[in-house]
Formats: C-alpha cells, structure tokens, sequence
C-alpha cells in the first residue's frame, strides 16, 4: 500500500464525518426486528413448563395449579423409555412407590391398606377396588406392578443398589413385567445408571450451593482484591514494564543455557555405557518414550536444537533491539493514556451487560422455540386396530368412531409436535435464534473496541496532552460510533458471524459423524474445522485493527480494514515483536493477579490465616468458593487488560501513522509523547525503519 503523507489539517479522530455502510445498518435493523418477531412468536407458542414439569398420558402438567394433578408433583414413570416395566400410560403421583407390588398381589391380599397404597398410582378416575384386576389392567387404569423408586427432577427413578455385586431394585432380584413373567433386574440397569449418576450429581448441587450462602460475602471480598490489584499492575505497568521485559528475556536466555549444560552432562554421563552408542535409526520406534533418554545421541539431538534456538534468540535480540525498546515505550505510554481516561476501565462493564442481554434474550428464546410444539395424542390399542398409531383428540375421542371399532383403544399423549408452516419451520426459527446472537454478541464487541480506540486515538493525537485533548473523550466517541458507524461494526460482525456459524456447524457435523467409519470424511471435516479457526482468528485480528482506523478516519469498513492491513504489513517486524511483548506482559499480569488472589482464598477458605481462623466459614467443599474467586479474578483482569490491550493496539497505528505523516521538524511535526520522540532520536535518529 501507499504510505500516509502529511497533512496539515489532520488533528487527530475527524470529527466531520458521515454514515457509513448504511446498507449493512439497514439491514441490521430489519434483522433485529425480525428476531424480535421471532421471540414474540416463540413466547406466543412456547411454554418452559413442557422442560420443566412432567406431564401424564394426557399431557396434563405434575403439580401445577389449575390442572386435575395439583398436588402431585411426581411423575410416574420416569421417561418413555422405562414404560415396559410399569405400565404404558404416565401417571402423576404425590409421592413415589416405596416398595415393590403388583397390582394383583395388592388385590388378592387380605389387607385393604395394601389396594388402597395401590390407588395412589392409578389413574384419577379409577375409583371402583372391587373391579376384577384383569378388567382393571385391561382397562389400563392402574400399572401391572410398581417398584421402590427415588424422586430425582420431579420424576420417580427405579431405586437401583448392588448387594454381593448382585443388581437389585429395592430387595428384589426380579420383577414381574406385567404378564405373568419374571424377569432379572438387571436389565433395568441401563435404563437407570444414568439416573443416579444425575441423582448423585443432584447431591453435590446442593451442597455446593450451601457452600455458596455461606461464603459469597468473602467471594465479593475477595473478587474487590482482584480488581484493586489489577488496577494497581497497570499502573506499574508504567514504571515497570522494561525491567520485568528485560527480567524475562534474560531469564529465558538463562533457562536454554541451563537445559544445553543439562543435555551436555547427559551426553556425557552416558559415554562408555553398554546400549548408550546405539543410534536411533537402529533402535527404531519404541512405544516406552523413556528408552531414548538412554542413548547418547538422544541428549546430543536436544543440546544441539537448544543451542539453535538459543543463537537465533541472541541474534534477534540484537537485530530487534530498537523495536523492542519502542513496544516498551508504547506499553508505558498505553499506561499514561489509561491515567488520564480512567472511565475506560469501567466501559467493559458496558460491554458485558449488553452481552447478557443478548445471552438472556437467545436462551429464553431457544427455550420458548423448544417448547413451541403442540401436544400430540396417538390411539393406543394392544389388540390388532385399523386406527393405532393415529393422532386423535382427547376430548371428541370418546364419542368416535373409534371406540366403536376398537373398544379397548385409547388416546393417549405421544410427543409434542405440530404439523403447522410454524412448527415445520422451528429449525430454521433455531438456527436464526443463533446466527442473531453471534451477529449482536460480536457488534456489541465492536462496539466497545471502536468506543476505546476513538477515546485513546484521541489522546495521541493531541499534540499538547492532556490539555487538547475533548472534555470527554469515552463518550464522545461512543456517540460517533453509534451516529455514524453502526453500519460498519454491522458489516464486520456479520462476516465473523458468518463464520462462527460455520464452525458451529462443522462441529455439530463432527458430532453426528462420531460414531460413522467414513475416515476420510473425518479428515475433510478436521481440515475444514481447521481452516474455518484459521480464518476466524484471522477476521477478528483485521475487525480490531478496523475498527481503529474507523474511530480515527471515520471510514467505511472495507477501506479501514485494506488500510489497517496494508499499514500493519509495512511494519510487520514491529508488530510481531509488539505482539509479542504485551502478550507476555498481559500473561505475566493475569498469572500474577489470579495467582496472588488464589492463594490467598486459599489459606483464608482452609482456616490456614491465624488472625482470621474463626472468621472463615465452615465448608463441605473448600474448592468451590477457591475455584469461583480464581474464575472471577480471572475475568477481572481479563477486562481491565482488554482495555489496556486496545489502548496499546491504537497507540501503535497511531505511532505508525504518525512515522508515515510527519518527520519530527518543526513543519511536520511528531504527535507522539516527549518519552516516545526521545526514544525515537536516540534508536534510529528520528528516522522511521524500515
């Protein structure tokens, strides 16, 4: 690309701008009305109690008022699945089965309290104890047997436990399946594994959660020292930030110089031991790793790669000595232009509610598209029917035809479903539902990013700091963004969106494709997986950098990022060592934020800090409130370094551009700090490298 020439009249963000890419805000616009349409839709239609609640045969809710089983909250069976070994009807119950029974050993025996426990597990309307019990099953209006279950999600699980490694269902090794037959317990194992590891689970939730209403005051307390600290790293940064890049570089250096001296001892420990001379090509491929640290050779291989890595590192830091003294210049710098723009360092708060607001809106969206589908009711019949497996309704099923041919049927809830263009279309609705959330989540994004480079823009570009920069730096660079460049943060959002809805998609493929033996669709889907995480690291790398020419130059998308790229490309030597260098300061940071705070919750949490013994909370898991603090401080420095990440990422376009526009006289002058211009005259002179 063409360097950047001076301009006289260039002061910094051009405040005499127009709209950009209008189209793509237009037609975000209409996208996010049609996905307001599609979540009133999905309130309209869809009901979360279908998730949450059980439901009889007849698709009637457990336990909500209103419904003929208010009161009884259990649902009985559990799922589908476990119909054979009850009954093929669902039943709602006040509690579950605490014993095993059938339903003709409870009629036959001469004890009434016995049929009349049974009753509870009958249909409502079964009323009549002295029906004859094969009418009575026949009818379906009580299940064959019932077993000692355990109530998990408002459902009843088969009570499975294991006795001398036998499988057992209460205290029983067999079960009558409903005709006649005894069959091993066993086979109900597959069917409720599952469920007590949910049960199981289900006791861990709760005792983390006691943990949580005893601790989460020194949670906040400890989350408050997470971010003092974060801010006060930054701070430091200013003072420290080439003393703790020199401390790594030469411990670096030290650290391959002790693994050569490590690989050289080795070698020669080795001399003269039997098998120690055999060389690799001899040895050949050996599945026990630990065989070649036993050959000469192999330590003679590992000194010499380090003593190569360990040149090219001496050579490049003599070679890129100048670069990296100005990337620490911009580091401390980015720490002056945070100083004095201190509400930068709350504007993530801004940025992480509108992305909960997305979140909360695509959950509860899914979750109402999910449960949109109607009750669909099916004719059961044991006996040969023209009509079984036929929708029907409940309410007319009676006086139908049906009755009358087949006698013993029933219309009974099967699945929810529907047969309407809506419910034919709720895929769509779904995948919709999630390219929306992506294309919100990644313009609210951009929208922090191009808010932070326009205020921090702002503060380079200031030829006399802090006196010409705006009275309000943040928020008048929120208002260009959304007065001017809606459209533009729309058409970069959509295009990362795009392709994180690829990836969405070739990841669910992969899943599906799990099970298949098709190797070389595995490999295609592995290479597409790759290249599609490729380009999205990529498009996010070029959308920042965009966006930062945007805030500046008031420009479209396209020309900001061809520009952005082009200037990033002219000093590729200087961005990767930038890079470089505050991604080891960031890491050195979030390491030393998170570390510091972790330990610290630690000792408190274990009774391990004597002056605080008494005040720490007794607790069933100590890790839980440890883990929560450590997540959060983690987040918490993840966000003040965001900010501090971007304000360094637009200095450097600005210091880039700056090199381009001017040379230092007193015609074209520097806007960059007096620190920076010192660095700059004593590194190369005042002339920009190459």
């Amino acid at each position: 690309g063409t360097p950047q020439k001076y301009d006289p009249t260039f002061k910094g963000p051009i405040y005499d701008r127009g709209c950009t890419d209008v189209v793509c805000c237009v037609l975000l616009v209409l996208a996010i009305v049609g996905y307001v349409v599609v979540g009133v839709v999905a309130w309209t239609h869809g009901d979360p109690r279908k998730v949450i609640y059980p439901t009889d045969s007849r698709g009637q809710f457990c336990g909500q008022q209103g419904t003929p089983n208010e009161g009884k909250p259990k649902d009985l069976p559990a799922s589908r699945h476990l119909h054979v070994f009850f009954s093929p009807i669902q039943i709602c119950v006040s509690k579950c089965p605490d014993r095993y029974l059938t339903y003709l050993s409870a009629y036959g025996s001469r004890a009434p309290a016995e049929l009349e426990y049974y009753r509870q597990f009958c249909v409502p309307e079964f009323k009549n104890l002295q029906k004859p019990p094969i009418q009575v099953l026949k009818d379906k209006e009580c299940p064959a047997m019932i077993i000692p279950s355990t109530p998990l999600a408002r459902r009843c699980f088969p009570a499975i436990q294991a006795k001398k490694g036998v499988i057992m269902v209460g205290n029983e090794t067999t079960y009558d399946d409903g005709h006649g037959r005894r069959r091993n317990v066993t086979e109900l194992l597959e069917g409720a594994k599952k469920a007590n590891v949910v049960l199981e689970t289900r006791q861990l939730a709760m005792k983390i959660f006691e943990d949580y209403t005893v601790s989460w005051y020194w949670i906040i307390i400890g989350l408050v020292i997470a971010m003092v600290a974060s801010f006060i790293f930054i701070v430091l940064l200013r003072f420290l930030a080439g003393i703790m890049v020199w401390v790594m570089i030469v411990m670096v250096i030290l650290v391959l110089g002790y693994g050569i001296f490590h690989c050289y001892m080795e070698y020669a420990k080795l001399k003269g031991e039997a098998g120690s001379d055999v060389s690799l090509a001899d040895l050949g491929f050996q599945t026990d790793l630990r065989v070649y640290l036993h050959l000469r050779q192999t330590w003679l291989a590992f000194m010499i790669i380090l003593c190569i890595v360990e040149v090219v590192i001496i050579l490049l830091l003599i070679f890129l000595r100048k670069r990296i003294l100005i990337a620490i210049a911009l580091i401390k710098e980015a720490s002056r232009a945070v100083g004095h723009i201190m509400m930068s360092l709350l504007f993530p708060l801004c940025t992480f509610f509108l992305l909960c607001l997305c979140i909360a809106y695509w959950a509860s969206t899914a979750v109402f598209l999910s449960t949109s589908n109607e009750a669909i009711y099916k004719v059961f019949n044991e006996t040969a029917c023209q009509f079984s497996g036929q929708t029907c309704k409940p309410e007319t099923f009676n006086t139908s035809n049906v009755t009358k041919l087949c006698p013993d049927a029933q219309c009974l809830f099967a699945f929810y479903g529907g047969e309407t263009a809506y419910h034919k279309y709720l895929i769509v609705l779904q995948f919709f539902n999630v390219f929306m959330f992506f294309w919100l989540a990644n313009f609210v994004i951009a929208l922090g990013q191009v808010t932070l480079a326009g205020a921090f823009a702002s503060y380079y570009w200031a030829f006399k700091k802090p006196d010409d920069m705006p009275a309000f730096p943040l928020f008048s660079s929120f208002g260009r963004a959304l007065r001017y460049h809606t459209g533009s943060l729309a058409f970069g959002s959509l295009i990362l969106a795009i392709v994180q809805v690829i990836r969405v998609t070739l990841e669910y493929l992969d899943h599906r494709l799990k099970a298949a033996d098709n190797k070389f669709a595995k490999f295609l889907l592995s290479c597409l997986k790759c290249c599609f995480w490729c380009l999205e690291k990529f498009i996010k790398f070029l959308n920042r950098n965009a966006y930062i020419m945007i805030a500046v130059y008031g420009t479209n998308f396209c020309t900001s990022a061809r520009n952005a790229f082009f200037l990033l490309m002219r000093n590729i030597i200087r961005v990767a060592v930038l890079d470089k260098v505050t991604d080891f300061l960031f890491f050195l940071g979030k390491l030393l934020i998170v570390g510091s705070v972790g330990i610290l919750a630690f000792f408190f949490f274990t009774h391990r800090i004597k002056l605080v013994q008494d005040t720490a909370p007794s607790l069933n898991y100590y890790w839980v409130p440890i883990l929560t603090v450590i997540v959060g401080s983690y987040l918490i420095a993840h966000g003040f370094f965001s900010v501090y990440g971007m304000c360094v990422d637009t200095l450097f376009l600005c210091f880039l551009e700056d090199l381009e526009r001017n040379d230092g006289s007193a015609e074209k002058p520097y806007f960059m700090s007096p620190n920076l211009k010192k660095l700059l005259k004593k590194t190369n002179k005042g002339q920009p490298e190459a």
